[in-house]
């Protein structure tokens, strides 16, 4: 008989962005602690198949995955916090789902049936979710003793109403035993002596109860803990026991969510809800759970500390909202706590770095130099469209000529290739295809396989093999070292153009070295390093993708070290950490 996967289901009320998809990681990260095997599903429910081509300033960051899934961020959240790889059938749309339901009446599956939300889009919803949740999702091919479910927007949106209903049939299908519903809630602090209320949450699980799912666990975040008796009265009202009351409330990071939940008591609440002690674990796997719990104290211990700070300037086109470059961002961290430094992110937008600025707000112009130019480095994000490029084509100008440690992602590396080849190779008007397409001398093109008509999942996706070149300067690269000295990195892709083989000769022979190449045809350019520079590399994939809490991506882990004056004393094989039992898995 095959294994029976439990669920967790996390539903939100009140408000969106009120914080489930930390929940859901956090919940997931203190199973993992257990020895337990977890894996994750997002529910979006909105009409777009995937995330790929909505604006990262209307949903924030799109997300890619191995297989080349553009998803929501919030997978992200689980891979990071799980160290699992996903596929793109752990995000569910609306879109998808009813995408599938009408295909098979198309085919005639229905034999002649009036197709309608219920039965059938609700059956595709339950059997999509069982499907994935029995999927392995890292190497080990264990089956998943847990899936935690997240389920998009709030209780009560029409467009959520589906998932809500396949869900109270769900907990039917696969027994009491092995379904648990969280509900993440809101507890506002209001009016001038800071009182916590707690109707808005009580309204909530009115409103959930009347569709027919009774929360478990009541998770309530606000900006304070608990006052005293706001726990039992949750409990009174919404009709669960004080100790499945948990106040999530604003923590030093959010790193500690996870120790804040297991401090009041939900490893407890969830083993005896789910009856967790019935499940066989070795004790390898249990010693495993214990070293990575420690692991991530000591990881939360020091994002705590008040460590050196470092300062980096992201040069960017969406940083008007921060979850549009969050990957990005908690790569940074990553690398910082690793190297036990503390974050400090400079937010500059591209195009007030450039000249037209200058002329129509002097004082914006002035603040983004002033923050490029006291960085102690530089990062250059992905992004698409001409908005801003020439303002990160002058920051990579800045990175190079003042020795300033730089990272460019995607278009940042691809802007470092124009500006090198504009003002080192003479190529003055080198440009890029993308943003001027009949351009005398382009310095980056578009890919030939590539779809030029439709937007939606026609970019070069997923994991991708980059291949380091046999040349003594490629073996001796910075970047090759902190990869471990590897042949062959995977790393993850976005991207429509590349850069010009037919210029690459030049570039090299004036330094700029293409340490990496895709090792399918050896003609795509992966990854860059400047010659007599402390750290110039430019990636054409994103390596923020792959980045962990407790193993940082090798390209950050480069820049910070650089940034913080270490990264010599790193390759020469020093210790960074001084505690031999705790230090982190660098």
């Amino acid at each position: 008989m095959a294994k029976q996967t439990k669920y967790i289901i996390v539903s939100g009320g009140v408000i969106s962005g009120i914080g489930k998809g930390i929940i859901a990681s956090s919940t997931g990260l203190l199973l993992k602690t257990l020895g337990l095997t977890v894996t994750s599903i997002k529910i979006d429910p909105y009409l777009n198949i995937d995330a790929g081509t909505l604006s990262p300033l209307d949903h924030g960051e799109v997300f890619v995955l191995d297989d080349g899934g553009e998803v929501d961020l919030d997978l992200g959240n689980y891979e990071r916090y799980l160290d699992v790889t996903l596929t793109r059938d752990n995000n569910i749309t609306t879109g998808k789902i009813y995408r599938e339901v009408i295909d098979k009446e198309r085919r005639g599956d229905y034999l002649g049936k009036t197709v309608q939300v219920v039965p059938h889009i609700t059956n595709a919803i339950q059997d999509w979710v069982e499907r994935v949740g029995a999927m392995p999702t890292s190497d080990t091919g264990r089956t998943p003793d847990v899936c935690i479910v997240e389920l998009g927007g709030t209780v009560g949106d029409i467009e959520s109403a589906p998932f809500i209903e396949a869900m109270r049939q769900f907990q039917f299908r696969v027994g009491h035993d092995n379904f648990c519903l969280i509900h993440v809630s809101l507890v506002p602090v209001v009016g001038a002596v800071g009182e916590q209320k707690t109707k808005p949450t009580q309204a909530s699980v009115r409103d959930l109860r009347g569709l027919g799912l009774s929360p478990d666990i009541l998770a309530c975040r606000s900006a304070l803990p608990f006052e005293e008796g706001i726990r039992e009265k949750l409990s009174m009202f919404c009709q669960v026991s004080p100790k499945q009351v948990f106040s999530v409330h604003d923590c030093e990071s959010l790193y500690h969510v996870p120790i804040l939940l297991r401090e009041q008591g939900m490893i407890d609440v969830l083993t005896d809800r789910l009856k967790l002690g019935s499940l066989s674990i070795s004790k390898e796997i249990v010693l495993e759970g214990d070293t990575l719990w420690a692991q991530w104290r000591e990881f939360a211990r020091r994002r705590a500390r008040d460590l050196d700070a470092t300062t980096i300037a992201i040069v960017g086109k969406y940083t008007y909202l921060a979850d549009s470059y969050i990957s990005v961002v908690k790569g940074l961290e990553h690398a910082a706590l690793n190297v036990k430094r503390k974050i400090n992110i400079k937010w500059v937008e591209a195009s007030d770095l450039e000249e037209a600025t200058m002329h129509k707000d002097p004082l914006k112009y002035h603040e983004a130099w002033q923050h490029l130019c006291a960085a102690d480095g530089i990062l250059v994000p992905g992004g698409f469209g001409e908005r801003g490029v020439e303002g990160k084509v002058l920051a990579a100008k800045w990175a190079r000529e003042h020795n300033v440690p730089y990272l460019g992602i995607c278009l940042g590396m691809q802007v470092a290739v124009i500006e090198f080849a504009r003002n080192v190779c003479g190529m003055v008007d080198a440009q890029s295809a993308e943003f001027r397409e009949g351009c005398a001398l382009p310095a980056i093109v578009f890919m030939p396989e590539i779809d030029r008509t439709t937007m939606g999942g026609t970019m070069r996706l997923g994991s991708r093999p980059t291949k380091f070149q046999a040349s003594n300067g490629a073996r001796r690269s910075a970047i090759h070292k902190l990869y471990g000295s590897v042949d062959e990195v995977h790393e993850r892709h976005r991207h429509r153009y590349e850069v010009n083989p037919e210029i690459v000769k030049e570039l090299e022979a004036k330094g700029m070295q293409f340490v990496g190449r895709d090792a399918e045809t050896g003609e795509r350019m992966e990854i860059l390093e400047l010659d007599n520079h402390p750290y110039f590399v430019g990636v054409q994939y994103h390596p923020e993708y792959l980045t962990r809490p407790l193993s940082p991506s090798p390209p950050f882990l480069g820049l910070l070290l650089a940034a913080s004056g270490q990264l010599d004393a790193y390759l020469m094989g020093e210790e960074l950490a001084d505690d031999a039992e705790t230090k982190l898995k660098l």
